[in-house]
């Protein structure tokens, strides 16, 4: 008998053809025949790997798990096609060569069977982001509408944000940075611009419609492309200058017709695209040098250290009126638990929503993110208005949509300048 050792796990017999013994599936090793390449038994099923690999994505992104280890999966499947793909036997590969025709073809098909997946997982992750950021928004509104105190509020939001991503790098849910003085030095000036930026946008959320601040901050790209050709960050070309003059229309002609104008909530929402225009700004100056720490955790430490900056700022600027404001506000709701279920849950989805947006930007493309951006901001405004009833003139709503259309505008000719991702405001 003639016998060749071909692979390890298993012998050739050609004497015999009825006695002829391939390895079918070299990563079911028996114990005793040594270690295989990959984990044994962990292709054993192909689409139950994908499936694995896809709710590992999808269901997620709420709780902060990283979705780049599932993809693992999928690439070294990629990489076990492709050994079919030059002629060569890969683990678990029969002898006959019809076999490995059989086996890309299988990947193929796989790969078409992802397709479907991807646009559910898009739609999930889009879904997620938008009702966080309704939810957010409503409970904040009902919150400062009772208790008109915006910098306690802020801070209570970047705490409990704070919290969550501890209870994350504790329990090992998200991977913690490594965390070193020069990085923390990095982070003091984005970190000072989120904080003008978030309490800018709760004072101007406490004095005027939540629609109308959203119209307002809609204009950030203006900010955005004034303040980088000032400072040299960025040059725009003509196209993009032409994008933002909707944007300026729409918002003059949305402040001039609201309803519930108010000077400060319009400065407001003007700070706070400045704030967050030059937290963009100097986050891609200074953190050059950090590019190994993803999304969420940059997010999370600026939230930590806005926290540090906004906190003792709010209690010199009215922390005398808060027990007062207390009171008024338990007697207006008349169950506390209401008034405290409703700051936990501005709190929460705070955060959640800039976490789901941070993630989402990415697996998606810029511009996917961008036009998202821009209908979520549609979203919110419709919701809110239906929620709390606000006056609504012709004028008005002509001038939001022209804002929002000068938005999407901008969104397509920044595309076109750069394939790089966008680095815009994430969290308004």
């Amino acid at each position: 008998m003639l016998t060749l050792n071909l692979v390890p796990c298993s012998n050739v017999t050609l004497s015999k053809p009825k006695r002829h013994q391939y390895c079918i599936n070299a990563l079911h090793r028996p114990q005793n025949q040594g270690n295989s390449l990959f984990p044994r038994g962990l292709f054993n099923n192909k689409h139950e790997s994908l499936a694995i690999s896809n709710l590992s994505r999808i269901y997620g992104y709420p709780f902060g798990f990283s979705a780049k280890p599932s993809s693992q999966i999928l690439d070294t499947i990629g990489k076990i096609s492709s050994f079919d793909a030059r002629g060569e036997r890969p683990s678990g590969g029969g002898a006959n060569p019809r076999s490995w025709v059989a086996k890309a073809a299988d990947f193929e098909g796989e790969s078409e069977v992802s397709k479907p997946n991807k646009t559910l997982q898009l739609g999930i992750v889009f879904g997620m982001w938008y009702f966080q950021n309704i939810v957010f928004n409503i409970f904040n509104k009902k919150v400062l509408n009772l208790f008109p105190f915006p910098w306690l509020l802020a801070s209570f939001q970047l705490f409990v944000g704070s919290v969550w991503m501890f209870v994350l790098w504790s329990f090992k849910l998200q991977q913690c940075p490594k965390i070193s003085k020069p990085f923390i030095v990095a982070l003091l000036g984005p970190a000072l611009f989120h904080t003008i930026g978030h309490i800018s946008a709760c004072v101007s959320f406490s004095k005027v419609a939540v629609s109308f601040t959203h119209v307002i901050k809609s204009s950030e790209p203006v900010f955005s492309v004034i303040f980088s050709t000032i400072l040299g960050d960025n040059t725009y070309p003509l196209s993009v200058w032409l994008s933002i003059l909707p944007i300026v229309l729409g918002c003059s002609l949305a402040a001039v017709t609201e309803v519930s104008f108010n000077p400060q909530g319009l400065w407001g929402a003007l700070i706070s695209n400045v704030g967050f225009v030059l937290r963009n700004i100097y986050s891609k100056r200074s953190l050059e040098s950090f590019k190994e720490v993803n999304g969420l955790n940059l997010y999370g430490w600026i939230s930590i250290i806005s926290l540090l900056y906004l906190f003792p700022v709010a209690i010199f600027v009215e922390g005398a009126q808060w027990v007062e404001g207390y009171h008024r506000a338990i007697q207006a709701v008349g169950k506390p638990t209401t008034f405290y279920i409703w700051v936990m849950l501005s709190g929460v989805f705070y955060h959640l929503y800039n976490q789901s947006s941070y993630q989402a930007l990415d697996d998606i493309s810029p511009l996917t993110f961008s036009v998202g951006n821009t209908m979520k901001r549609v979203v919110v405004i419709v919701a809110t208005v239906l929620v709390f009833r606000n006056p609504v003139k012709p004028l008005n709503a002509l001038g939001s949509a022209i804002a929002i259309f000068g938005t999407f505008l901008y969104s397509q000719a920044t595309s076109k300048k750069s394939p790089k991702k966008i680095e815009g405001e994430k969290s308004s």
